[in-house]
């Protein structure tokens, strides 16, 4: 599923109004209407008191359409209008006059008003600004913004948490709404998926209101939501007459004393993803512990006995996933290097091989086109340099990806591959994945993706994608705090099976039981 930019969305809404012979009007009433059946559904005509916060532009419009709706099926409403700017869009001031005909008089809001009291049990639309805010509220709009906030009723949010950015950063936390759910039109918003903006959207939902889907469908954008659907129409099927040739040979090199664990989660994720072969490059000190520990594992081993010191192997692997527990020894540091000199082998680089490349000047230049990272964020900023905020990390990123021409997997709640100008936002995973050993697993999932003839930025998403299902699937035998990396190998095989699983619609059900 494709992410909008805030023009992108404004274009398409122009499209469908001239395509399907509308007015802007109309299609906000159409917009409306899908907010009031999404609340009535729920509340069902209850005598909850819900408070509508709307602005004086096309989100406050939508507030005011909904309004009219809530009052003509007789729910408890008082309607306030945040008067923030003498400029009123004219489909607001045609609502506007609508909701007086009905004898609704909306309570004006400005910077000398006394705040309505809000109680706990009460319901809040936010109705404010929506996608179309390029500056910060003024003090007194950010001070109402509190107040709704403080008042800990239910929030909910029409298109986005006012205060929010479409691609930009909350200029303050406190001036920015902590919406429990958000009713947005048509298609999600980058900043949903982004940790410093992603807080305010406790849980969000699509509302279809009708734009105009091949003209959606024709837009280039720069990020796209990564669900089943996306990922399925790269998988790979097995064919019958196949072997463990033909699906590759991965090789994994990293490990030192004490972190032969690392090369043994990677080596396991490489396999049971379902690449054919799987060889360990190691220091001497790892070769009893994964020789017992992963009999189907192949392992090589360095003349060092606790660290790697040279790079050197007499098989043929058709991508190396390298760094997890290496360590950062001069040694070690060196033997990448000499390594890179002469390689032209797929990588996928993690851990202390990406610490290795960040602090040493033009080894960065050394990787293979297509080469995928995998960095946490203490790793990528070692590698970026500080940033100011997620969308300014994410422009970094782009800028890097493109002069290296690599993939890399910007690690978090949710997850965003980025490859040139375009970024993949993951939608699979779960807190319980912040554990030691999880990163090791998707570099060896990455891996063995790549070994089995994915290309690099497929291999990345639809590793990203794996490893949050199993991660998913597994947390609700174990409960977030007892997942551990082990949890997620053991369930990587029931992930694939996922994708082909039909979830069956409510309805479906139902009439199946009668």
């Amino acid at each position: 599923m494709k992410i909008f930019s805030g023009k992108q969305i404004y274009d398409a809404d122009k499209f469908t109004i001239e395509k399907q012979q509308i007015t802007s009007e109309q299609l906000m009433e159409r917009a409306a209407i899908q907010i009031f059946n999404w609340i009535h559904s729920r509340l069902q005509g209850a005598q909850i008191k819900i408070h509508l916060f709307c602005g004086i532009g096309n989100n406050g419009g939508d507030g005011l359409v909904l309004a009219r709706h809530l009052n003509e099926h007789g729910y408890n409403i008082d309607v306030h209008i945040v008067n923030y700017s003498d400029s009123r869009s004219e489909d607001f001031l045609i609502n506007l006059d609508r909701l007086k005909e009905k004898g609704i008089w909306p309570n004006f809001l400005n910077e000398d008003a006394t705040f309505p009291a809000i109680a706990q049990e009460d319901v809040v639309v936010d109705a404010i600004f929506g996608i179309g805010l390029n500056r910060a509220p003024d003090d007194w709009v950010q001070n109402l913004i509190v107040h709704l906030n403080n008042s800990q009723a239910f929030i909910l949010a029409i298109d986005m948490p006012s205060g929010v950015f479409m691609q930009d950063m909350v200029p303050s936390s406190e001036g920015a709404i902590r919406a429990n759910y958000v009713l947005t039109f048509q298609v999600p918003k980058l900043a949903f998926f982004l940790p410093q903006t992603g807080v305010f959207v406790e849980q969000w939902e699509i509302l279809d209101i009708g734009l105009d889907w091949e003209f959606l469908q024709g837009m280039e954008t720069d990020y796209e939501l990564i669900g089943k659907n996306e990922v399925l129409a790269m998988y790979r099927p097995r064919e019958k007459y196949s072997h463990k040739g033909t699906y590759g040979h991965a090789l994994i090199v990293g490990g030192s004393y004490g972190k032969i664990g690392a090369v043994t989660l990677a080596c396991k994720g490489s396999l049971l993803v379902g690449s054919g072969l799987v060889t360990a490059f190691v220091p001497k000190c790892g070769y009893l512990p994964l020789q017992s520990s992963f009999p189907e594992a192949m392992v090589l081993t360095d003349s060092a006995e606790e660290k790697i010191s040279n790079i050197d192997f007499s098989i043929s692997p058709n991508v190396i996933g390298m760094g997890v527990g290496i360590g950062t020894h001069p040694t070690t540091a060196q033997a990448l290097s000499n390594f890179l000199d002469n390689n032209t082998i797929p990588l996928v680089l993690d851990a202390d091989a990406l610490n290795i490349l960040s602090e040493t000047p033009g080894l960065l230049d050394k990787m293979p086109a297509q080469s995928v990272l995998t960095p946490h964020p203490k790793e990528l900023e070692r590698l970026l340099g500080k940033w100011e905020n997620d969308f300014d990390k994410l422009r970094k990123v782009k800028e890097f990806s493109q002069k290296y021409d690599c993939i890399v997997v910007i690690k978090g709640a949710h997850t965003i591959t980025v490859y040139g100008n375009r970024g993949y936002v993951n939608t699979s995973g779960n807190p319980g994945m912040a554990t030691g050993g999880s990163g090791d697993v998707l570099t060896g999932i990455i891996t063995g993706l790549r070994a089995q003839g994915y290309s690099a930025l497929h291999a990345a998403i639809f590793g990203v994608y794996l490893h949050g299902r199993a991660a998913d699937i597994a947390v609700g035998e174990t409960g977030f705090q007892a997942l551990i990396a082990s949890s997620i190998l053991d369930h990587i095989g029931k992930s694939y099976l996922d994708l082909f699983k039909v979830v069956e619609p409510e309805d479906a059900k139902e009439e199946k039981g009668k």
